[in-house]
């Protein structure tokens, strides 16, 4: 059985990855996801930054440049 990856991310404007952490914890990725939420500015939300909380099924999905937490 597929053991779910939670990969958080955020994103700029261009949807260029600006910072990703890969775990296997679905709280701990919450918590995370709240975090990079809450970190971006208001004028980084209008401009077009997001926080993303995605699930994959293998770490060969997670982006190559994220921090992995195993």
């Amino acid at each position: 059985m597929a053991k779910t990856i939670w990969v958080n991310e955020q994103i700029d404007p261009s949807g260029l990855v600006y910072t990703c952490i890969a775990c296997c914890d679905q709280t701990q990725a919450q918590e995370c996801h709240q975090s990079f939420d809450s970190n971006l500015t208001p004028e980084q939300k209008a401009s077009g930054w997001i926080a993303r909380l995605r699930t994959v099924d293998t770490w060969e999905e997670v982006p190559v440049n994220a921090l992995k937490l195993d």
